[in-house]
This record gives C-alpha cells, structure tokens and sequence, in this order.
C-alpha cells in the first residue's frame, strides 16, 4: 500500500484509522461501499438516503439529509471521521463539520475507474486493504468484460434522462456519461457549459438520438412520462427505455454490479426485437 492512496480529493494525506473509529457517511454509495469493505462496525451515522445494505444499515442512526445534515445529531455521535462528497455535500456544511470532526475525508470520482483509488483510499485509512485490493480485482473484470462485450455493439447515441418539469440530463463529463461511455453510449447535449443540463422537450429534442433513457433517479420516472415526452416531440421512432439509476451513478462497491448491469442491458438493447 503506498502513501499516495492516503490522499482524498482534495489532496489532504489521512493517517490509518485506531481500531475504535467512529464513522458517519454522508454519502450513499460509499455508505454502502464501507459495508463491502468490512467496515460496518465502525459506522456510527449515516444519511436518510444512506439505504444500502438496508438490513444492515437499521441499527445506524440517521443524521438528517446529504443537503444540510443535522448538526446537533452528527455531533452528539462523536465520530472520528466523516466521509463527505464534492458534488453531494454543500461545502459549507463539510466546512462546519470540520470544526468539531477530527477527519474530514473528501471524496469526488468523476470517471469509473476513479473507483480504484477510492477503494484503496478507504480501505488504507481503515485497514483493510485486502478487502480493497480484492474488489479493485472485481472492478477490473467487470469493466473488462463490459468494454469487451461493447466494442462488439454499435455505438449509440442516447439522451440520458434524470429530471422533468424542467427535463434535464447530463453532460459529457458527468461520472454517469463515462459509466454510459463503457457500454459504447455517447450522451447527446454532452457539449453542454453545465453538467446537468436542461433541455427543451420539442420537435427538435431527438433528431440527433438513437435511444432516450429514463433514470430511475433522482426523479421517479414512469411509463405516463414517457408517453408525455412522445407528445411533447411528436416521436414515435426512438426507443424509450427505463434505467437504473443507482447502478450508473452510484461509486463505490455498486459499480461492480453496475458495469455488470450495464454489459447485459447493451446486448439485450442491440438485439433487433428489444427497442
């Protein structure tokens, strides 16, 4: 293990964990990703979101939302270290934390295999680097496999979508655009100045798609909105497919599953009677 894994986003160095560290995550996937390292024991908080491994999260108190956790919560649980994310937690919030919290790890994957140094990161500071080192293995297979059984595919181009009213979706440099990008899907509107980008649902929205996907989240799409976006572009040629969302965005152990995910949905959308 060499000391570069010891250093989160921000390039601040960690020192590994005592045994009785006291942890709070405010972040889903790496909630989640702590419990596949074997470092459940020494989870002590979590977020409402915080929902994976559900059985085992059920004895982990709740400290309020990502978005403006509850202070007095967080603090009265003592911890050691929290887990925060760039893009997840308002910095303001993080900054607060850091008053009262000895550890602060920061933590922002923009790519897939982004991964690899998050797990060594974490399983470093918490000692279990075997457990890291074995799912770096199961992330390398995985996306091995997918990108093997992509470059066998057409290339498609898709319009990922994750709001409506107003309708958005995600530009090139979203860490679900590079998941999308393993399977051979290029995201339309990724020349877009801003990550999440709104678009405008007319006729014009889907010259340039070959198939529009509808996450699973943030937004709860249905088959009603699917129908309501056939209306609103006057399309009834491109196909419309549901996603799941948390196996493209989420980091951590659930890209595994993800890329996995990812490889059976691309052969089952090539073969000429699915879409």
């Amino acid at each position: 293990m060499t000391q570069d894994t010891l250093g989160d986003a921000l390039g601040v160095r960690h020192a590994q964990a005592q045994d009785d560290a006291r942890i709070v995550s405010l972040v889903p996937s790496i909630t989640e990703l702590l419990f596949h390292l074997g470092l459940g024991e020494r989870v002590v908080g979590r977020t409402s979101f915080c929902i994976h491994p559900r059985q085992a999260l059920a004895h982990v108190p709740r400290v309020g939302g990502t978005k403006k956790p509850r202070m007095d919560k967080l603090r009265a649980l003592r911890p050691s270290h929290v887990i925060v994310n760039i893009d997840e937690n308002r910095k303001e919030d993080v900054d607060q934390i850091a008053r009262f919290t000895p550890h602060v790890i920061v933590t922002h994957p923009l790519t897939p295999d982004d991964n690899l140094a998050l797990y060594r990161l974490l399983g470093g500071i918490f000692g279990n680097q075997a457990a890291a080192e074995q799912l770096c293995v199961q992330f390398e297979q995985a996306r091995n496999a997918l990108v093997d059984a992509a470059a066998a595919l057409p290339p498609r181009r898709v319009l990922y979508l994750i709001w409506r009213d107003p309708w958005m979706t995600i530009s090139r440099d979203t860490y679900i655009s590079q998941m999308l990008a393993l399977a051979n899907w290029e995201t339309v509107c990724h020349a877009a100045k801003v990550r999440y980008p709104q678009v405008r649902a007319d006729e014009r929205l889907l010259g340039n798609t070959d198939m529009v996907l509808f996450s699973s989240e943030p937004f709860p799409f249905k088959p009603a909105h699917m129908e309501e976006l056939r209306r609103l572009t006057a399309d009834t040629d491109t196909p419309f497919e549901f996603i799941d969302g948390e196996m493209t965005s989420w980091y951590g152990s659930r890209a595994v599953d993800g890329m996995r995910y990812l490889r059976e949905l691309a052969m089952r959308f090539s073969e000429p009677s699915s879409l």
